[in-house]
């Protein structure tokens, strides 16, 4: 399924294939929570700005619609209308960073819904059922993500407990796929690697989930706390162990030199809400840096968001219509920059791989890292 076509020190140039179509690796894959990306953005759109991958929430889709009812409309490939691949996180992440109120054992977690309060039960089971009834290309194993910093006595307990919450889903996502009926009996799982910024633990982790055996290996509980020099140190002591032939993701990162910086790592699959969510908020992402549109400077200025952008924002506005958009409150407004900024990571990872399979991607990278860091 998963395809080196060409490697430059650690980082590597590869395709994914999946049942829903052919994944071009480095990726980054766009956060659709409730089956869209928010600011009005939708799947006939992520077409147009280059994106590969929809990533889709498992708790929130369990809370509304219902992933029931998801199936009964034939899975989120058809209630969406994005026909490329989709993965669905576990619901551990929302588990544990929306839930006020969460009591965790060995079966799973009991929490309260952010929505109205009712009590919810989730464990490795239920996770996979429910992705199982949304259809998507790859279910996530569940985890526990703990926020960093942990202490190193819970972090390897949480460790622990991840691995044998894999053992489970393992178990049920292989009886769900044989099932008569099943959306998608091609399904594919991740597993997810824990133990907080111990190299220790995550090394010992890593080594566990891999002898359990999954499609991919996804490098979980970064970005919750951490410095970007911590994660780094993290990346660097226990990509080292995951198998040479599976694709690495890591979850929820990040910027977009964290990106490069992953790349440069040997790190395959990236997601983060950061572009939408930072367009929605007037920031956005230019080959010359981050710009706030805000700022009175863009009050008259008619050039686009990007000079070096062919994104249909830049293709067809100006800084000053879309900063007046911002002022007036209209929702067009966030939705040209999130359509910006989505196909600014979606361009970015393109060249990634244009500059790998040249082979002078470290070369180009530190030019990129210098220029992506500055604010206009």
């Amino acid at each position: 399924m998963f395809k080196i076509l060409k490697k430059e020190q650690r980082a590597r140039l590869g395709t994914f294939e999946t049942v829903h179509g052919t994944i071009q690796t480095p990726v980054f894959m766009n956060v659709a929570t409730c089956g869209a990306i928010k600011g009005a953005v939708s799947a006939l759109d992520l077409k147009e700005i280059k994106c590969q991958v929809q990533l889709c929430n498992t708790y929130h889709l369990h809370l509304r619609p219902g992933d029931d009812v998801v199936r009964e409309l034939g899975g989120l490939h058809k209630m969406t209308r994005w026909d490329g691949p989709i993965l669905t996180d576990s619901g551990g992440f929302q588990v544990f960073s929306l839930a006020k109120l969460r009591n965790i054992t060995e079966e799973g977690v009991t929490f309260a819904s952010h929505i109205d309060g009712h009590k919810i039960f989730m464990g490795p089971e239920e996770s996979m059922q429910i992705q199982s009834n949304l259809g998507s290309t790859i279910a996530m194993a569940f985890d526990e993500c703990v926020e960093n910093p942990a202490t190193y006595e819970y972090a390897k307990k949480s460790a622990e407990r991840t691995v044998r919450w894999l053992k489970r889903c393992k178990i049920e996502h292989d009886r769900l796929n044989k099932l008569p009926g099943t959306c998608n009996p091609k399904q594919m799982l991740f597993a997810i690697n824990q133990g907080s910024t111990y190299h220790d633990l995550r090394i010992e982790n890593m080594k566990q989930i891999v002898d359990v055996g999954a499609d991919g290996y996804a490098i979980g509980g970064l970005a919750v706390g951490e410095t970007a020099e911590e994660m780094y140190s993290v990346l660097d002591a226990v990509i080292p162990y995951a198998p040479e032939d599976k694709p690495r993701y890591l979850m929820g990162v990040g910027t977009p030199v964290n990106i490069l910086e992953g790349v440069a790592r040997g790190v395959d699959f990236f997601d983060c809400v950061m572009p939408a969510r930072n367009a929605r908020h007037s920031h956005v992402f230019t080959h010359e840096g981050v710009m706030n549109l805000l700022n009175k400077k863009y009050e008259l200025d008619e050039r686009p968001l990007d000079e070096h952008c062919d994104c249909p924002t830049c293709r067809n506005f100006t800084r000053a219509y879309i900063r007046h958009l911002f002022k007036a409150g209209e929702m067009l407004a966030m939705r040209l920059c999130v359509l910006h900024n989505l196909y600014f990571y979606n361009d970015l990872m393109e060249q990634i791989r244009t500059h790998l399979a040249a082979g002078d991607f470290y070369e180009w990278k530190e030019k990129k890292v210098f220029d992506l860091s500055k604010r206009i």
